[in-house]
Parts: structure tokens; C-alpha cells; sequence
């Protein structure tokens, strides 16, 4: 984000202290204001800058003329377990996105959306039918935790990046989104509650490396063999599967943290035994883990193995030299599961405008 702040009207969540304090400053006002506007917006979570009572009130005033929120909620829905609820917000330019809150026991997680569609096109993901449509500002990416935080009786204790949207094709804004929610003076996350996934954009995953940033970095692979992935996902011929564990194994050892792996499991597709097999050739050499996820259908051609298929394909990977685990989606009956979200402009226009 730039360090300077166009006065013209815009929601105040999304901009850093810097350019608050440069807000400030605008007005005339001393630096130290832009601060309190800072822990008003993030910490505090106020709704409306009148709220915002140890500010001058000549300050509260030529404040009203911007917004808080870029984000308006349209619509939640809660699944038959009531682990999980999907919400569907407004952009002000009328384009629409979801956002999932998660509840498992003391573990409350979001996942947020960081564009509108995709881009990368994977091929069992309903997000891609959409295409791509808007990357997210910062303040989009940032709203839909503060939304879902108010709305939830208990505190959110991680968040992923893996709603809408292929965050490393956003880059900038996903990290100053992931800055934001760990910044101290503000919304106060630790940095190893917050996952970025990627569904393997390479030259990104290096800059995430090089950078040293503190999150946690989560690749979909999806396929034991380069042959196999490209089948599901188009990226594997622009950043090919040994490109792709080359770049995790550089980030385990500069970063001296593991890498999540994800793997979708889909029916006749990778589900094999010798598909595990392979993935543990595959990964071993990789401080890693692995988070196998059944798919969550879509109404396509992809369905989700069978429950003794994926209870063979976890048991072959009991020996694994690194952790498993299994992602049983909650949500899938309000399609809000990993790979589920998808918004239409136009049905959603006619079903809540």
C-alpha cells in the first residue's frame, strides 16, 4: 500500500497507520489522531467514525463523509451441523463475495476470499466457472473478518486465506490484508494462525520466501504425477509439479517452517493406492505436512471417493515420515466446503436485490 491517502470518499478499513496518519495530517489534524482512528477501526471494531469518541469533535465531523465498511452483508446461511456458517457480502461496485466462519471446538477459523472468481481455472473448483472477475482491496479482504468476527458469539482464533480467488495472484494486498490482521496495535492475530494457500504460483512462492513473511504458506497439489495434476489444474503447464516442490522445499529451509500440502481427493482421479504411494515418494524429503480433503462435489464430473476407498488411501500413508491430516468439510449442504464458493452477479441480484 502507498503511504499517501487520496481524500476523496472511501471506506477507512484497509488503510494502514501510515496513511491514516497522513489522513490526519490532511485535515490538519496531528499525526497521533491517524492512530486512534487506527485502534478505533481495528481493535475497537467500531461501526461508524462518530463512535470514535477521543477524537476532537470538529475532527469527528469532517470524518463523516467517509465510510467504515467496504463490505455489505447480503446473506448467511448455516449448515445442518451448525459448525458452519457462509456469508455473502456486496462490494460497492455491486460484485459479490463469500466468506466461511468455522467452529470446531476451541478452534473458531474464517476463511476468507481475496478475489472474485479465479483465474487459475482448476477444473474440479466451482469458484473457476466464474472466471476471473476483480482482485480485492485490501480493506475487502480485511472487512470480511471484521463482518464475521461481530457476527460470531466466540473469538476467531485462525484465519486461511482459501476462499474465492488464487491469493498469490493478489499478492500485494493478500499480505497487507495478512498485515493488517497482525498488526499489534489492532486486530492482534498471531502470524501462525494465519494460512496463505496457493495453488502453485511459483515466482510467488519465492517472493514469499525471500521476504521472510511470518504466515504460514499452503500448497494444493492434488496430483501424484505432473501428467496427473495437469489434468485438474491448467497452472501445472506454466509451473510445472518438480518446479513447484522445488519452490516448497526452498521455503522449509529458508524459512526453517514446514509447508502444508493439500491434497483433493477425487474418485478414479488421484485416489489410488498407488497415488499414495507416489505422494509419499513425492513429499518426504519436504519438512511438510499433509492435509488429505474428500472432495466436495460441485454437481460435475468430479465426485468424492468412497469412504473405503479414502480409508485405504489414508491407511497407506500411516508410515508417512510426516503428520496427516483429514479435512472433513462441515459445510457442504450450504456450499461453503473447500472448492465450493461461487458467486453469480446476476442470480444473486434477482434472489437478494
Amino acid at each position: 500500500m502507498t503511504s499517501t491517502v487520496n481524500t476523496d470518499i472511501f471506506p477507512l478499513i484497509g488503510h494502514s497507520i501510515s496513511e491514516l496518519e497522513n489522513l490526519a495530517e490532511s485535515f490538519g489534524e496531528e499525526p497521533f489522531r491517524g492512530r486512534q482512528i487506527f485502534d478505533w477501526l481495528y481493535r475497537r471494531q467500531v461501526d461508524h467514525t462518530s463512535d470514535m469518541m477521543d477524537l476532537p469533535e470538529s475532527f469527528r465531523k469532517k470524518l463523516r463523509r467517509f465510510t467504515i465498511h467496504p463490505l455489505k452483508t447480503i446473506n448467511q446461511d448455516t449448515s445442518s451441523s451448525r459448525q458452519t456458517k457462509k456469508f455473502l457480502f456486496q462490494l460497492s461496485d455491486g460484485e459479490f463475495v463469500e466468506s466461511v466462519l468455522m467452529y470446531e471446538a476451541d478452534r473458531i477459523t474464517v476463511c476468507l476470499s481475496t478475489q472474485v472468481g479465479c483465474a487459475v481455472d482448476c477444473d474440479f473448483c466451482a469458484t473457476a466457472k466464474m472466471g476471473f472477475i476483480k482482485n480485492l482491496t485490501v480493506g475487502e479482504i480485511v472487512d470480511q473478518y471484521i463482518h464475521l468476527q461481530k457476527m460470531s458469539d466466540k473469538k476467531i482464533t485462525n484465519v486461511v486465506f482459501m476462499g474465492m480467488g488464487e491469493p498469490f495472484l493478489n499478492y500485494r494486498n493478500a499480505i497487507a490484508a495478512a498485515d493488517l490482521l497482525h498488526h499489534p496495535k489492532g486486530i492482534n492475530l498471531g502470524a501462525w494462525r494465519i494460512t496463505i494457500s496457493t495453488t502453485g504460483i511459483i515466482p510467488k512462492i519465492y517472493q514469499f520466501t525471500d521476504e521472510k513473511q511470518p504466515y504460514k504458506l499452503a500448497i494444493s497439489l492434488n496430483g501424484s504425477t505432473h501428467n496427473q495434476r495437469l489434468k485438474t489444474m491448467p497452472i501445472t503447464q506454466k509451473h510445472t509439479l518438480n518446479d513447484l516442490l522445488d519452490s516448497a522445499k526452498n521455503y522449509t529451509m529458508q524459512s526453517k517452517k514446514p509447508v502444508t500440502f493439500e491434497y483433493v481427493l477425487m474418485d478414479g482421479i488421484n485416489d489410488d493406492p498407488l497415488d499414495s504411494s507416489r505422494l509419499k515418494n513425492l513429499i518426504s524429503s519436504i519438512q511438510c505436512k499433509l492435509n488429505v480433503i474428500p472432495y466436495n462435489e460441485i454437481g460435475g464430473k468430479y465426485k468424492r471417493s468412497k469412504d473405503n476407498k479414502i480409508e485405504t488411501f489414508l491407511r497407506s500413508l500411516k508410515d508417512a515420515p510426516f503428520p496427516v491430516t483429514v479435512r472433513w468439510s462441515k459445510g457442504t449442504n450450504i456450499d461453503a466446503g473447500c472448492g465450493q464458493l461461487a458467486t453469480s452477479t446476476k442470480t444473486t441480484n434477482e434472489k437478494f436485490g
